[in-house]
């Protein structure tokens, strides 16, 4: 326990000399002189500064005054040491006999001390720091001198505590605006965006991205005159002088698209500009975006659309009746009925045999509708199996079922607003029929997996080859959806039931298979039209196509040349001469020998006579031949075709 000892003043003499000692040091230093002058001054033989360590059960010595020498600066263990209640905050005197009070205290052994003071030394937010202690090997009285002299000199080493602290903090803060102005450097000169300050004179300060962008080096973009770099095209300097207006003006612009040359090879780049001027009005501050590859992007993407809208144009004029060849009586009522039907924007059923242009006349029927500028989406019914056909058609979300990694859109809502063509619609599964009737019906569907329906404007239009009505019996295909879908049929003719429009057809693929082969064939001599002429075609135009695309192939001169190996095919089929049309005495048939242009020549000669030479307005030539007006004109003066008048 500490000894109550009456108090005694303090001697100013020792005072002076420790205070002068320490006057002029700081840092370790001081904590050294502090523990010599401490010792001298009180005539101890030990005296030291310590720091209490961050858990509290250890201290280190900062500076140790040895009787005549600097000793070590140890950690030294708290707990059974005279330390121990100083560094709990409370000043202790112990006058003699301090190894028998603290027996495990080693050090006081080593020592050999016999007394010892000590005072606690407190930071700048009242916490115990460290302590300041002396010790002696003979008795001390008189401790409360001591204790008054190291409680003056414990506020000194609180201040110098703080004042390092304090350069501490300096020396970090130094350090982190060394390194926030090197990083900020790096920043500028190495960021994305270009930045520049600049004046009436021209840049005053760029970075390497403003160099990048304008074509010059990094030395070069001081001084720099930026403005000459801009392009000379019209809008391009209504573009600079609009910005630079708001620059004078103190106007910050925020976002301005501005054309560039890059002073070095020309090239044009695009860049994005904010701009906004110093309080003072002195200088500005820019940045640029470099947008190059987003605008030729742009650029791309309108060429490319420009380049789509001229394609779907060539799809539509190679799709379009033009494609449809004939001039039978049977082709033409299905043409009238494509007419009426088209414009009433009704389900539209086509029936027909494989091969007899089913996909034309949808396609015909859509194109000359209200809504042929919005997209025609086929699906081939047959094609599509069975397990995905309905996924297809309406759609499914994300994780309907598995393998649904993602949403998917169906043709059915590709084709809003649109027409959408079902091919082969006979092959639909039952289950999927029950669905497409509540289009039919309501006009609504649901994706997969989906919890509303989504509502659709479409026109149908269906196709096939099967007898529905037969299907309909067999309880294959539902009766209430054929209803649905019979509103207006339109049956195709077998190409057997149209055989003058053979020859038209014959014309027509030997040209546009010529044409896209590099061949030149003029003419088809008048026996391979008679074997032409007389084959039944089930496969109908789609196999009169093949054949024909065949013998060109094989054509090595002007003529047509029918192979033999075709022969058989068409040999074996022969149809009667009642539906073959004119044959000489001996049976054989033989239609004239005719060039394609010689029997448009007779086609436009008929149309006009029967329209009484009318060439304008909805029943006249022009229309039937679904021409224009211009055009008729100009093929009427090709072939010499004139109304001739009777003088009489």
């Amino acid at each position: 326990m500490n000894d109550k000892i009456s108090t005694v003043p303090s001697d100013d003499a020792a005072l002076r000399a420790i205070a002068e000692g320490v006057e002029a040091e700081t840092g370790e230093r001081f904590f050294s002189s502090l523990a010599r002058n401490l010792a001298l001054a009180l005539n101890v033989q030990y005296a030291f500064v310590s720091r209490l360590s961050e858990n509290g059960r250890r201290f280190k010595i900062l500076a140790l005054w040895e009787r005549d020498h600097f000793g070590p600066n140890p950690e030294l263990p708290l707990t059974g040491t005279p330390c121990e209640s100083v560094l709990h905050g409370e000043s202790a005197h112990y006058s003699t006999d301090i190894c028998a009070r603290f027996p495990n205290d080693r050090q006081l052994v080593e020592w050999g001390a016999q007394s010892y003071c000590g005072v606690p030394v407190l930071d700048a937010r009242g916490g115990i720091f460290g302590h300041v202690a002396i010790l002696d090997n003979k008795p001390m009285p008189d401790g409360q001198r001591g204790i008054d002299v190291m409680r003056i000199f414990a506020a000194r080493v609180r201040a110098e505590i703080e004042r390092l602290r304090m350069e501490d903090v300096l020396r970090e803060t130094n350090q982190q605006l060394m390194q926030s102005e090197e990083q900020f450097r790096d920043f500028f000169e190495e960021a994305p965006l270009a930045y520049v300050v600049c004046s009436e004179a021209g840049i005053i300060r760029g970075n390497h991205t403003a160099a990048r962008i304008f074509g010059v080096t990094p030395e070069e973009v001081t001084r720099f005159d930026w403005r000459s770099l801009f392009s000379e095209a019209p809008e391009a300097q209504r573009r600079l002088r609009q910005a630079l207006k708001l620059v004078e003006d103190g106007t910050e612009a925020c976002g301005t698209a501005l054309e560039l040359r890059r002073k070095d090879d020309g090239r044009p780049v695009w860049v994005q500009w904010w701009s906004k001027r110093e309080e003072w009005g002195k200088y500005a501050r820019i940045m640029f975006l470099d947008i190059t590859d987003r605008v030729l992007m742009e650029h791309e993407k309108t060429r490319l659309q420009t380049q789509n809208e001229y394609l779907q144009e060539e799809i539509k004029q190679f799709h379009h009746f033009d494609e449809i060849v004939g001039r039978s009586a049977t082709l033409n009522s299905v043409l009238d009925q494509v007419r009426l039907v088209s414009p009433a924007d009704s389900t539209v059923l086509i029936l027909g045999e494989t091969g007899t242009g089913k996909e034309l006349i949808a396609r015909a029927i859509h194109f000359t509708s209200s809504r042929r500028e919005r997209p025609l989406i086929k699906v081939n019914c047959a094609a599509l199996p069975a397990s995905l056909i309905e996924s297809e058609l309406f759609g499914h979300e994300k994780g309907a079922f598995t393998g649904a990694t993602e949403k998917r859109i169906g043709r059915f809502e590709l084709a809003n607003g649109g027409t959408i063509f079902l091919d082969e619609i006979g092959e639909l599964p039952p289950e999927v029929q029950i669905k497409l009737l509540r289009v039919l019906q309501e006009r609504e569907f649901e994706r997969i997996g989906a919890s509303s329906a989504m509502r659709v404007d479409i026109r149908v239009i269906a196709a096939t080859n099967r007898d529905l009505n037969q299907a309909v019996a067999e309880s294959k295909f539902r009766r209430d959806l054929f209803y649905r879908l019979n509103v207006f049929p339109i049956v195709m003719p077998p190409l057997r039931q149209r055989p003058e429009d053979i020859p038209l057809l014959v014309h027509y693929f030997v040209q546009r298979h010529a044409a896209r082969i590099g061949r030149s064939i003029t003419q088809v001599p008048a026996a391979t039209m008679a074997r032409l002429t007389a084959y039944s075609w089930p496969g109908n135009i789609r196999e009169l196509e093949n054949v024909i695309e065949r013998a060109v192939i094989l054509s090595s001169g002007p003529d047509l040349e029918l192979a033999s190996e075709l022969i058989p095919a068409i040999a074996d089929t022969v149809r009667d001469t009642s539906m073959a049309g004119p044959a000489t005495d001996t049976g054989t048939v033989t239609p004239p020998d005719r060039s394609l242009a010689h029997i448009e020549k007779e086609h436009i000669l008929e149309v006009l006579e029967r329209t009484n030479w009318r060439i304008g307005g909805p029943n006249g030539a022009a229309a039937i031949l679904r021409l224009n007006a211009s055009t008729l004109r100009s093929r009427m003066k090709k072939f010499g075709l004139e109304r001739t008048r009777d003088m009489s």
